[in-house]
């Protein structure tokens, strides 16, 4: 029995001896050294453009300390206090307004880190351009030394509509952009004119729905913009601006005509435009010096329309660049390529059909004027047409073409066929000025090298003189096919 009563003792005194040394190990890992400080992942905390009264997205800082001891902060704190815009959680402890946005008693134990998440919900200033917002997170370390990061945002003020339906003719001036909720409708008998500079974001799934009609008014220096309403980023190095599918997109309903967009840019949308069945003697859309970019489904899509587009870019679409089904239509000068980047199986840059739900809708015209129509399969022009019971009408004149060449039909006159030139020109993407896949940056302009260039025919040239940037095609030599000239590039 004494014999167990000494062991107990002595695991007891062992025990003991274990929590003392414990103890004091946990005393002595932590540092009060004035040269024992914490570093970041970044010396500031960055927002991007920030809507009011609409909350950020979630930012993230990561604090390291690279010491072998820990390091205590005996207090977190934004210069701002409880009147500032930003809300901070430093380890898991919010930075409450009520404790004067400050925190004590957090530690960091030697070569090891803790996170900062920040977010920012700035308030309305009633004013049309962009302004600053700025704060400061310091950490006060035990020894004294205090260190600190910056928050930054950039606000801007925006109209908020819900649910808007236009039911008389109205004209949105530029300034604060118009941020839609629920879809934008226009009624039948009402105009919305969008003047210059106009930019409407639209919130996720929100349309803009036409039963009366659609006027833009942009210019080459103030574009027209209908684009999502996320400013912020889904990577350090994309916007969400930069992917597809971020709003629905633009319907002209079948009672909808005389629509005009010029210098207009409907980018990252789910669809670009698309035109319902309409009565061929009325002109459903005119679309002029304009950008259908990035877009989640067909980029112009038609159904036995009449329509006319000019010096226009339709690029990277999961669907078609330009669907045409039936209808009468005529595209001058026109860049339809087709490098949608987020999935391997896409649409075509261009595809006609005379088909629609199993009824026939004939084309009767298709005309394609000084274009250069491009993307990354051998074979980017196709379609479904019943030609053994109608012949249809469509030409491609003086034009680019990455489809397998054609040398017998008058259709194709004065085409370049890409697959022909592949051994003396760059081809597809390689043919133009900038095409940044990790990015998702695109300038669809011609390089040096490209098939396209002195490809056009001036008789066409002369109702687009400059091209979509405002580059002068009359300089001496024959212009170049698609939507923009070739500009020698500054060394």
């Amino acid at each position: 029995m004494k014999y167990i009563h000494s062991l107990i003792r002595c695991g007891l005194g062992l025990l003991m001896a274990f929590a003392f040394l414990t103890a004091c190990n946990d005393f002595e890992q932590f540092t009060t050294d004035k040269g024992a400080v914490l570093s970041f992942s970044s010396d500031s905390i960055q927002f991007d453009t920030v809507i009011t009264t609409v909350g950020s997205s979630t930012r993230m800082l990561k604090v390291y300390n690279r010491n072998d001891r820990g390091i205590r902060i005996t207090r977190a704190w934004l210069e701002q206090g409880s009147a500032t815009s930003f809300r901070v959680n430093v380890d898991g402890v919010f930075l409450a307004p009520t404790s004067g946005a400050s925190a004590s008693g957090l530690e960091v134990p030697g070569s090891d880190s803790l996170m900062v998440f920040a977010e920012v919900t700035v308030p309305e200033r009633n004013q049309n351009e962009p302004f600053e917002l700025s704060d400061r997170l310091f950490f006060q370390l035990e020894s004294g030394v205090v260190q600190s990061v910056v928050l930054h945002a950039t606000g801007q003020d925006a109209y908020m509509w819900h649910g808007k339906v236009i039911r008389q003719d109205t004209t949105l001036q530029a300034g604060r952009p118009y941020v839609i909720y629920d879809s934008l409708s226009v009624e039948p008998g009402a105009r919305l004119t969008l003047a210059a500079g106009v930019q409407l974001y639209f919130h996720d799934q929100a349309n803009l729905l036409v039963r009366g009609s659609l006027v833009s008014e942009g210019t080459l220096e103030a574009p027209v913009v209908l684009r999502g309403d996320r400013t912020d980023r889904l990577f350090d190095y994309l916007p969400y601006d930069n992917t597809p599918s971020r709003w629905g997109g633009v319907r002209l309903f079948a009672e909808s005509f005389g629509n005009t967009l010029r210098y207009t840019d409907i980018h990252s949308a789910s669809y670009g435009i698309q035109c319902d069945s309409s009565a061929m003697d009325n002109v459903k859309l005119v679309l002029e010096n304009s950008i259908l970019h990035n877009i989640g489904g067909d980029g112009l899509k038609a159904v036995n329309c009449l329509i006319s587009v000019g010096n226009t870019q339709i690029s990277n679409t999961l669907g078609h660049c330009v669907y045409l089904i039936g209808g009468n239509s005529e595209f001058v000068h026109c860049t339809l390529a087709q490098f949608y980047p987020w999935e391997s199986v896409r649409g075509q840059a261009l595809y006609l059909s005379d088909n629609y739900f199993s009824a026939t809708v004939p084309l009767q015209k298709a005309h394609f004027y000084n274009c250069l129509i491009t993307g990354y399969g051998e074979d980017v022009l196709l379609g479904s047409l019943n030609e053994k019971e109608q012949k249809y009408d469509y030409l491609f004149r003086n034009s680019l073409l990455n489809t397998p060449a054609v040398t017998d039909d008058a259709r194709y006159a004065g085409c370049v066929f890409e697959g022909e030139r592949e051994e003396d020109c760059c081809i597809r993407e390689k043919g133009f000025v900038l095409f940044d896949t990790r990015n998702y940056l695109y300038d669809f302009a011609p390089d040096s090298c490209s098939a396209a260039l002195q490809l056009a025919d001036t008789v066409y040239t002369l109702r687009y003189p400059f091209d979509r940037n405002g580059v002068s095609r009359l300089g001496g030599k024959r212009p170049a096919a698609g939507c923009y000239e070739y500009v020698p590039r500054k060394k």
